[in-house]
């Protein structure tokens, strides 16, 4: 029940950039005063300031429904996200987005959900669902959808098409504000992208690159999550830039959201001397008076929606408030775990290992070839590299191409999880694996299975530990000398995409797999299975593999 009260504590003020003793009354969920007291009058140095907000972030990405999200979240002082739900949209179309608003509205904190621009990414790939313009302008016209999504079809956007424009205009027509997404377009093309009213991006990998989008008048959000890791190659726009500038995950798997969330980028950007007030505007202010959100930001008459930390450089999280209600304190979340229903879409059959086989007649009748495609994982970030490799860099036996791990080159395969077709096959160097394999039903942005492996026993293994749990993520070893396999596997029966367990366990669980994948499998990857997840994302170059084949994502054919 919400509870009238007033706190003390130095003020960080935003707005008039000082830090001041102030005494906070709050009545009704509102901040109803805020006076400026004595400095004799504060019983303890505490620092009270608005909370951090998620500028851009797939929910599903932590593999926790959104109330589980909330409940973690809140202890690192997030009181709200701007929240593309395309990924479940990917599966279950607009029943996917209505179970995000709904399952979110459980709990006390501020989700504002967009409508997803691209479903599907491309038309290179089988998604479980297509939104098109008149599907998209009919969530636009909710209060609950603040904002259309990350237009990732940025070639749609440059030659006109049709549907595309049309679904930036009833934005705009709307009211309401157009998330970019486009990775390394510069020059005249990133000039034309944003004229066409587009006004954020989080894909910017390099300085450069983000300098060229602010000249035309974009906003950039610096991006820091589970895969993808751009803080220090943008963080010192922040200086220049103070008012265009906002933080964001993006993609934040269960085990980091447990350890922090935009907090850790307010403590990293001031340990790096840039100024406080700057870094507070990129966390707090900026998403709210650019996506129009209903979060208070420490005024009179606003929402009480603010935090309590232990100081101003670690941004220690000891209170948590949301509409004036204690939502987190001292490490503990408030929030109580809600009943959660289960939507899916999976429709396939277990595989065998001769469903992997890669094959030297995929050639036709050429047996001799030379070179093989593959594509370079890139630790940190989502753009890939493509690798021309001679033939001898896998192993040739049978007609057959394998994995060879002794060069690090394996195979990596792709399955349509909505109804049984032929395996995609390719190769993949960096993920390190000495044996076994990895699989997940968390593969961007359609969410087929992905796979890596060794061998075409393990891959298939994996694999069918997904398809037995109707969605999940999984590694599992081969027996050595006598013994037996060892397996895990991560159930997520909501769209394949997130559990419908407490958040924490979740977290705990994750940790396991993730451990298991590096100490026992040997992959040398931070993040292998966040990594594992972007590498069927047709949109980010420059060489990936959807279901139906591996893809040039810079002339956006299949190779």
């Amino acid at each position: 029940m919400m509870k009238d009260f007033s706190i003390t504590g130095l003020l960080t003020d935003v707005h008039q950039n000082k830090i001041y003793p102030a005494e906070i009354k709050v009545k009704k969920g509102m901040i109803e005063s805020i006076s400026e007291i004595p400095e004799s009058q504060l019983t303890t140095q505490i620092y009270i300031l608005p909370g951090f907000i998620d500028s851009h972030v797939h929910i599903e990405s932590s593999m926790l429904v959104p109330s589980e999200f909330a409940r973690l979240a809140v202890v690192h002082g997030t009181v709200a996200t701007v929240s593309d739900p395309h990924e479940i949209a990917n599966v279950c179309g607009i029943e996917g987005v209505n179970y995000m608003i709904g399952n979110g509205k459980r709990v006390p904190f501020k989700f504002n959900f967009g409508a997803p621009s691209c479903v599907p990414a491309t038309t290179f790939e089988t998604a479980g669902a297509v939104l098109n313009a008149n599907d998209v302008e009919s969530l636009l016209k909710r209060d609950e959808i603040k904002y259309l999504s990350e237009m990732m079809n940025f070639p749609g956007v440059l030659f006109k098409d049709e549907e595309v424009l049309k679904k930036i205009e009833t934005a705009h027509k709307l009211g309401k504000p157009v998330d970019g997404h486009a990775p390394g377009l510069r020059d005249e093309n990133a000039r034309n992208y944003i004229a066409a009213g587009i006004t954020t991006d989080h894909e910017c990998f390099t300085k450069e690159e983000a300098l060229d989008k602010l000249k035309y008048g974009m906003k950039i959000i610096i991006r820091e999550g589970s895969a993808a890791k751009n803080f220090e190659a943008l963080i010192e726009l922040l200086n220049d830039h103070p008012n265009e500038i906002m933080f964001c995950s993006d993609d934040k798997h269960p085990d980091s959201l447990a350890e922090g969330h935009i907090n850790q980028l307010c403590e990293r950007a001031v340990a790096k001397g840039i100024d406080l007030f700057k870094v507070l505007k990129a966390a707090c202010v900026n998403p709210v008076l650019h996506y129009k959100l209903e979060t208070g930001l420490l005024r009179e008459n606003d929402p009480a929606d603010f935090i309590v930390v232990n100081d101003l450089k670690k941004f220690e999280v000891l209170k948590t408030f949301i509409n004036g209600e204690l939502v987190a304190e001292n490490g503990e979340s408030k929030i109580k775990s809600v009943k959660t229903e289960i939507i899916n879409q999976f429709a396939i059959n277990i595989k065998k290992p001769e469903d992997f086989i890669y094959h030297l007649d995929k050639w036709g009748e050429e047996e001799n070839i030379e070179e093989i495609y593959a594509i370079e994982a890139l630790d940190g970030q989502l753009i890939t590299n493509k690798l021309i490799l001679p033939v001898d860099k896998v192993v040739v036996k049978n007609k057959q191409l394998h994995s060879n791990p002794e060069n690090d080159i394996l195979k990596i395969v792709v399955i349509n999880r909505y109804q049984d077709a032929p395996v995609a096959k390719s190769f993949i160097k960096n993920f390190g694996l000495k044996q076994g394999a990895l699989a997940s039903s968390v593969a961007h942005d359609s969410h087929n299975i992905v796979a890596v492996g060794v061998d075409d026993e393990s891959i298939c293994k994996a694999v069918n530990l997904v398809i037995e749990k109707q969605g999940g993520i999984s590694c599992c070893c081969p027996p050595s000398s006598g013994g037996s396999w060892r397996e895990a596997v991560l159930a997520l029966p909501v769209a394949g995409l997130m559990s419908n367990e407490d958040g924490y366990k979740i977290a705990a669980d994750y940790t396991a797999i993730d451990k298991m994948t590096k100490e026992e499998l040997g992959s040398t990857l931070g993040s292998p299975f966040m990594t594992l997840s972007f590498m069927a994302l047709l949109v980010i170059p420059h060489l990936k593999l959807s279901d139906r084949g591996l893809f040039d994502g810079d002339d956006f054919k299949f190779i």
